[in-house]
Protein backbone atom coordinates (compact mmCIF):
# COMPACT_ATOMS: atom_id res chain seq x y z
CA UNK A 1 0.00 0.00 0.00
CA UNK A 2 1.42 3.69 -1.06
CA UNK A 3 1.67 6.16 1.52
CA UNK A 4 1.48 10.19 1.37
CA UNK A 5 3.23 11.59 -1.39
CA UNK A 6 3.44 15.16 0.43
CA UNK A 7 6.78 13.25 1.52
CA UNK A 8 9.53 13.05 -1.58
CA UNK A 9 10.95 10.61 1.51
CA UNK A 10 9.50 8.77 4.51
CA UNK A 11 10.94 6.36 6.71
CA UNK A 12 9.31 4.46 9.94
CA UNK A 13 11.22 2.66 12.52
CA UNK A 14 14.40 2.85 10.30
CA UNK A 15 17.19 0.67 11.75
CA UNK A 16 20.28 -1.27 11.86
CA UNK A 17 22.89 -2.72 13.14
CA UNK A 18 26.59 -3.34 12.29
CA UNK A 19 27.92 -7.35 13.02
CA UNK A 20 29.15 -6.77 16.09
CA UNK A 21 26.28 -5.52 17.65
CA UNK A 22 25.91 -1.69 17.98
CA UNK A 23 23.07 -0.07 16.23
CA UNK A 24 24.37 2.68 14.15
CA UNK A 25 20.46 3.47 13.12
CA UNK A 26 17.42 3.33 15.37
CA UNK A 27 14.27 4.03 14.97
CA UNK A 28 14.60 6.71 12.75
CA UNK A 29 11.33 8.24 11.35
CA UNK A 30 12.17 10.45 8.54
CA UNK A 31 9.67 13.29 7.17
CA UNK A 32 11.50 15.08 3.99
CA UNK A 33 8.83 17.22 2.63
CA UNK A 34 8.87 17.22 -1.38
CA UNK A 35 9.79 20.74 -2.82
CA UNK A 36 12.63 20.86 0.23
CA UNK A 37 16.29 20.86 0.89
CA UNK A 38 16.63 18.69 3.89
CA UNK A 39 19.32 19.05 5.58
CA UNK A 40 20.37 15.82 7.68
CA UNK A 41 22.50 17.14 10.34
CA UNK A 42 25.01 15.48 12.86
CA UNK A 43 28.43 14.94 13.78
CA UNK A 44 30.93 12.43 12.62
CA UNK A 45 29.67 8.84 12.99
CA UNK A 46 26.03 9.79 13.85
CA UNK A 47 24.28 7.45 11.20
CA UNK A 48 24.24 9.86 8.51
CA UNK A 49 26.13 8.04 6.01
CA UNK A 50 24.65 4.13 6.76
CA UNK A 51 20.63 5.77 6.96
CA UNK A 52 21.92 7.11 3.23
CA UNK A 53 23.03 4.08 2.03
CA UNK A 54 19.77 2.65 3.42
CA UNK A 55 17.58 4.89 1.38
CA UNK A 56 19.65 4.71 -1.89
CA UNK A 57 19.29 0.43 -1.49
CA UNK A 58 23.57 0.31 -0.88
CA UNK A 59 22.26 -1.46 2.15
CA UNK A 60 19.80 -4.19 2.95
CA UNK A 61 17.01 -3.93 4.76
CA UNK A 62 14.29 -6.61 5.75
CA UNK A 63 11.69 -4.39 6.67
CA UNK A 64 8.95 -2.32 4.13
CA UNK A 65 9.77 1.13 6.19
CA UNK A 66 11.52 3.23 3.71
CA UNK A 67 9.29 5.23 0.95
CA UNK A 68 10.14 7.36 -2.06
CA UNK A 69 6.97 9.88 -3.00
CA UNK A 70 4.45 7.20 -1.17
CA UNK A 71 6.16 4.36 -3.10
CA UNK A 72 7.66 1.96 -1.54
CA UNK A 73 11.38 1.31 -1.98
CA UNK A 74 11.56 -2.70 -1.26
CA UNK A 75 8.88 -3.24 -3.50
CA UNK A 76 9.99 -1.27 -6.46
CA UNK A 77 13.75 -2.12 -7.09
CA UNK A 78 15.71 -0.93 -9.19
CA UNK A 79 12.95 1.37 -11.38
CA UNK A 80 12.30 3.28 -7.97
CA UNK A 81 15.99 4.93 -8.71
CA UNK A 82 15.20 6.33 -12.09
CA UNK A 83 13.89 9.92 -10.53
CA UNK A 84 16.88 9.74 -7.61
CA UNK A 85 19.88 11.06 -8.29
CA UNK A 86 22.67 10.22 -5.32
CA UNK A 87 26.12 11.12 -4.84
CA UNK A 88 28.00 9.16 -1.77
CA UNK A 89 30.90 10.24 -0.24
CA UNK A 90 33.44 11.40 -3.38
CA UNK A 91 32.47 10.48 -6.72
CA UNK A 92 34.26 7.79 -9.00
CA UNK A 93 35.96 9.85 -11.97
CA UNK A 94 37.99 9.23 -14.41
CA UNK A 95 41.07 11.79 -13.91
CA UNK A 96 42.42 11.29 -17.70
CA UNK A 97 38.98 12.28 -19.48
CA UNK A 98 37.36 15.80 -19.39
CA UNK A 99 34.25 16.97 -17.94
CA UNK A 100 32.52 15.84 -21.25
CA UNK A 101 34.02 12.69 -21.40
CA UNK A 102 33.27 11.66 -18.12
CA UNK A 103 29.45 12.72 -18.76
CA UNK A 104 29.39 10.70 -22.15
CA UNK A 105 31.00 7.62 -20.50
CA UNK A 106 27.33 7.81 -18.16
CA UNK A 107 25.45 8.17 -20.81
CA UNK A 108 26.58 5.12 -23.02
CA UNK A 109 26.60 3.27 -20.17
CA UNK A 110 23.20 3.98 -18.85
CA UNK A 111 21.65 4.55 -22.67
CA UNK A 112 20.79 7.93 -22.02
CA UNK A 113 21.15 10.73 -24.55
CA UNK A 114 23.73 12.51 -24.92
CA UNK A 115 22.90 16.37 -25.28
CA UNK A 116 21.78 15.94 -21.33
CA UNK A 117 25.47 15.99 -20.96
CA UNK A 118 25.79 19.61 -21.87
CA UNK A 119 22.72 20.80 -20.04
CA UNK A 120 23.78 19.36 -16.32
CA UNK A 121 27.35 20.98 -17.19
CA UNK A 122 25.92 24.74 -17.29
CA UNK A 123 23.92 23.98 -14.30
CA UNK A 124 26.47 22.99 -11.72
CA UNK A 125 28.69 26.06 -13.46
CA UNK A 126 31.33 23.50 -15.41
CA UNK A 127 30.26 24.22 -19.04
CA UNK A 128 33.07 27.04 -19.55
CA UNK A 129 35.78 24.34 -17.56
CA UNK A 130 34.24 20.89 -19.77
CA UNK A 131 37.19 20.23 -22.28
CA UNK A 132 39.82 20.33 -18.89
CA UNK A 133 40.94 17.05 -17.84
CA UNK A 134 39.11 16.72 -14.85
CA UNK A 135 43.13 15.91 -12.78
CA UNK A 136 43.07 19.89 -13.12
CA UNK A 137 40.12 20.62 -11.17
CA UNK A 138 39.72 21.78 -8.12
CA UNK A 139 38.17 19.57 -5.32
CA UNK A 140 34.98 21.11 -5.54
CA UNK A 141 35.09 21.56 -9.00
CA UNK A 142 35.14 17.64 -8.66
CA UNK A 143 32.27 17.45 -6.21
CA UNK A 144 30.39 19.69 -8.72
CA UNK A 145 31.20 16.92 -11.83
CA UNK A 146 29.56 14.33 -9.52
CA UNK A 147 26.62 15.99 -8.49
CA UNK A 148 26.14 16.64 -12.63
CA UNK A 149 26.41 12.44 -12.61
CA UNK A 150 23.84 12.44 -10.54
CA UNK A 151 21.68 15.28 -12.67
CA UNK A 152 21.80 13.27 -15.80
CA UNK A 153 18.54 11.46 -15.63
CA UNK A 154 17.00 14.59 -14.74
CA UNK A 155 15.75 13.33 -10.90
CA UNK A 156 13.26 15.02 -9.22
CA UNK A 157 15.54 14.17 -5.68
CA UNK A 158 19.18 14.33 -5.36
CA UNK A 159 20.67 12.53 -2.15
CA UNK A 160 23.72 14.01 -1.35
CA UNK A 161 26.24 12.91 1.16
CA UNK A 162 28.78 15.70 2.43
CA UNK A 163 28.95 17.04 -0.55
CA UNK A 164 31.01 20.07 0.73
CA UNK A 165 33.29 17.55 3.15
CA UNK A 166 37.05 18.97 2.80
CA UNK A 167 36.26 21.90 0.75
CA UNK A 168 37.70 25.00 1.33
CA UNK A 169 35.44 27.92 1.98
CA UNK A 170 35.11 29.36 -1.63
CA UNK A 171 34.46 25.36 -2.71
CA UNK A 172 31.79 25.15 -0.02
CA UNK A 173 30.23 28.38 -1.05
CA UNK A 174 29.91 27.10 -5.01
CA UNK A 175 28.59 23.72 -3.61
CA UNK A 176 25.90 25.90 -1.41
CA UNK A 177 24.95 28.13 -4.08
CA UNK A 178 24.68 25.28 -6.94
CA UNK A 179 22.16 23.52 -4.34
CA UNK A 180 20.06 26.91 -3.72
CA UNK A 181 19.86 26.73 -7.56
CA UNK A 182 18.75 23.41 -8.28
CA UNK A 183 15.98 23.96 -5.70
CA UNK A 184 15.08 27.06 -6.86
CA UNK A 185 14.99 26.98 -10.68
CA UNK A 186 14.71 23.28 -11.18
CA UNK A 187 12.33 22.54 -8.53
CA UNK A 188 14.59 19.61 -6.91
CA UNK A 189 13.92 18.66 -3.52
CA UNK A 190 17.04 17.38 -2.10
CA UNK A 191 18.21 15.34 0.75
CA UNK A 192 21.63 16.61 2.00
CA UNK A 193 23.34 15.18 4.46
CA UNK A 194 26.03 17.50 6.89
CA UNK A 195 28.12 18.07 10.19
CA UNK A 196 28.22 21.94 9.22
CA UNK A 197 25.32 23.55 11.09
CA UNK A 198 26.27 26.74 9.65
CA UNK A 199 26.15 25.61 5.76
CA UNK A 200 22.97 23.74 6.72
CA UNK A 201 21.32 27.30 7.87
CA UNK A 202 22.38 28.86 5.37
CA UNK A 203 20.97 26.53 2.72
CA UNK A 204 18.22 24.52 3.84
CA UNK A 205 14.49 24.84 4.73
CA UNK A 206 14.29 22.07 6.80
CA UNK A 207 16.37 20.28 8.70
CA UNK A 208 16.60 16.66 10.93
CA UNK A 209 19.88 15.92 13.98
CA UNK A 210 20.92 12.47 14.14
CA UNK A 211 22.78 11.77 17.13
CA UNK A 212 24.42 8.18 18.38
CA UNK A 213 22.16 6.76 15.47
CA UNK A 214 18.63 8.93 17.05
CA UNK A 215 16.84 11.43 15.54
CA UNK A 216 17.58 14.38 17.95
CA UNK A 217 15.03 16.68 16.00
CA UNK A 218 13.29 17.34 13.06
CA UNK A 219 11.27 20.47 11.70
CA UNK A 220 11.76 23.61 9.45
CA UNK A 221 14.62 25.92 10.25
CA UNK A 222 12.90 28.14 12.58
CA UNK A 223 11.45 25.19 14.15
CA UNK A 224 15.15 24.59 14.78
CA UNK A 225 15.79 27.84 16.42
CA UNK A 226 12.29 27.94 18.59
CA UNK A 227 13.60 24.70 20.00
CA UNK A 228 17.13 26.03 20.88
CA UNK A 229 15.17 28.80 22.65
CA UNK A 230 16.15 32.04 20.91
CA UNK A 231 17.84 32.11 17.27
CA UNK A 232 20.82 34.12 16.08
CA UNK A 233 21.32 37.65 17.13
CA UNK A 234 23.46 40.32 15.92
CA UNK A 235 25.14 42.73 18.58
CA UNK A 236 25.68 46.45 16.79
CA UNK A 237 27.78 49.01 18.70
CA UNK A 238 27.37 52.87 17.70
CA UNK A 239 28.40 56.21 19.25
CA UNK A 240 25.75 57.66 21.11
CA UNK A 241 23.26 55.48 21.33
CA UNK A 242 20.59 57.58 22.85
CA UNK A 243 20.96 59.78 19.45
CA UNK A 244 20.09 56.94 16.86
CA UNK A 245 17.70 54.75 18.78
CA UNK A 246 14.64 56.30 17.00
CA UNK A 247 16.30 56.05 13.57
CA UNK A 248 17.00 52.37 14.80
CA UNK A 249 13.65 50.91 16.39
CA UNK A 250 11.91 52.61 13.21
CA UNK A 251 13.60 51.37 11.16
CA UNK A 252 13.93 47.50 13.23
CA UNK A 253 10.79 47.49 15.73
CA UNK A 254 12.87 44.32 16.90
CA UNK A 255 15.93 46.20 17.93
CA UNK A 256 16.81 46.41 21.42
CA UNK A 257 18.75 49.69 22.74
CA UNK A 258 21.17 48.71 25.59
CA UNK A 259 23.36 51.26 28.04
CA UNK A 260 26.50 50.18 26.28
CA UNK A 261 26.00 51.92 23.47
CA UNK A 262 24.84 48.48 21.28
CA UNK A 263 21.38 47.89 19.71
CA UNK A 264 20.41 44.09 19.85
CA UNK A 265 18.67 43.03 16.47
CA UNK A 266 17.42 38.90 15.70
CA UNK A 267 18.87 37.68 12.97
CA UNK A 268 18.03 34.68 10.89
CA UNK A 269 20.93 34.29 8.90
CA UNK A 270 24.48 35.92 7.82
CA UNK A 271 22.80 37.68 5.35
CA UNK A 272 20.87 39.36 7.04
CA UNK A 273 23.40 40.85 9.32
CA UNK A 274 25.11 41.81 6.56
CA UNK A 275 22.40 43.74 4.89
CA UNK A 276 21.45 45.56 8.16
CA UNK A 277 24.79 46.63 8.76
CA UNK A 278 24.93 48.00 4.86
CA UNK A 279 21.75 49.83 5.66
CA UNK A 280 22.51 51.49 8.88
CA UNK A 281 25.44 52.67 7.16
CA UNK A 282 23.74 54.58 4.44
CA UNK A 283 21.55 56.13 6.90
CA UNK A 284 24.46 57.55 8.53
CA UNK A 285 24.93 55.74 11.69
CA UNK A 286 28.58 55.26 13.13
CA UNK A 287 28.58 51.29 13.18
CA UNK A 288 31.84 50.52 15.25
CA UNK A 289 31.41 47.06 15.34
CA UNK A 290 29.29 43.94 14.76
CA UNK A 291 29.40 40.47 16.42
CA UNK A 292 26.84 37.81 16.17
CA UNK A 293 25.63 35.43 19.27
CA UNK A 294 25.99 32.26 17.80
CA UNK A 295 23.34 30.76 20.26
CA UNK A 296 21.54 27.93 17.46
CA UNK A 297 25.28 26.80 17.13
CA UNK A 298 26.12 26.29 20.53
CA UNK A 299 22.76 24.56 21.35
CA UNK A 300 23.25 22.03 18.42
CA UNK A 301 27.38 21.65 19.97
CA UNK A 302 25.56 20.65 23.24
CA UNK A 303 23.10 18.60 21.91
CA UNK A 304 25.47 16.35 20.35
CA UNK A 305 28.06 16.15 22.86
CA UNK A 306 29.40 13.24 24.38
Amino acid sequence: MNKTNAYAIETSGLNYMFRHGRKVVNEVSLKVPDGSIFGFLGPNGAGKTTTIRLLTGMLENDKDNIFIRGKSLKKNLPGIFEGIGTLIETPSLYLHLNARDNLRVITRLRKMDETRVDEVLQVVGLFNDRKRKVKEYSLGMKQRLGVAMALLPDPSLLILDEPANGLDPAGIIEIREMLKRLNRDLGKTIFVSSHLLNEVERTCTHVGIIHKGLMQFQGTMADLQESAGHGKQVTIKVDDTPRWKNLVTEKYPQATALVSNEFVLPVENSEDVTNITRELVMQGVPVRGVRTNEGLEEWFIKMTSN
